[in-house]
């Protein structure tokens, strides 16, 4: 496990703060202790420091995963965040849009949220800021990229798309071989 480096640092902290803004530095200085990033294999975990001093101790080759896998760095050197970071998310998020029951399923099979499909969502929401995705019931869904901002939704018909989809909890059930290699 290694300390990201600047421009991976970058990355990283510009995609959190599409969701969360600058509640990256609550989500660094938590509470009851310090938290950092670390890199394992190309991807980014969110650890706190205490487990992170106790994981020194083990071997790289025998450390698998430590803390919440936040996202992964792509071949070509991008950053994804993963569904792994959703509680951290929707702890912070800036903005929000709650889905309709009729839709919930939908979002959770990989598809966007249409106009018909949202429920409610967080005013002054700009066009493509990232948004969580939550159901009526406040239970996180997933995130993704809010395609209209808040004001242009009203003058929208039904069928546009409102979310664009990036991640979901269904995730866990169609991609659980590919999750973590």
């Amino acid at each position: 496990m290694r300390p990201l480096t600047e421009e991976e640092t970058k990355q990283v902290f510009e995609k959190l703060a599409k969701y969360i803004g600058r509640s990256i530095e609550m989500m660094i200085n938590g509470a009851d202790e310090l938290y950092c990033f670390r890199v394992l294999k190309n991807r980014v975990f969110y650890i706190s420091e205490s487990n992170m001093r106790l994981a020194s101790n083990i071997g790289r080759d025998n450390l698998v995963s430590l803390g919440t896998c936040v996202g992964k760095f792509t071949k070509s050197g991008k950053f994804h965040l993963t569904i792994h970071c959703l509680d951290y998310l929707s702890q912070y998020a800036k903005h929000k849009v709650w889905v309709k029951p009729s839709s919930e399923m939908t979002f959770l099979y990989g598809n966007n949220i249409p106009k018909s499909g949202v429920g409610r969502m967080t005013d002054d929401t700009p066009q493509y800021a990232g948004v969580v995705i939550y159901n009526m019931s406040d239970v996180p869904l997933g995130f993704g990229v809010a395609a209209q901002s808040t004001a242009h939704v009203k003058e929208l018909d039904p069928t546009a798309n409102v979310v664009l989809h990036q991640c979901d909890v269904g995730e866990y059930l169609r991609f659980e071989d590919e999750m973590f290699n």
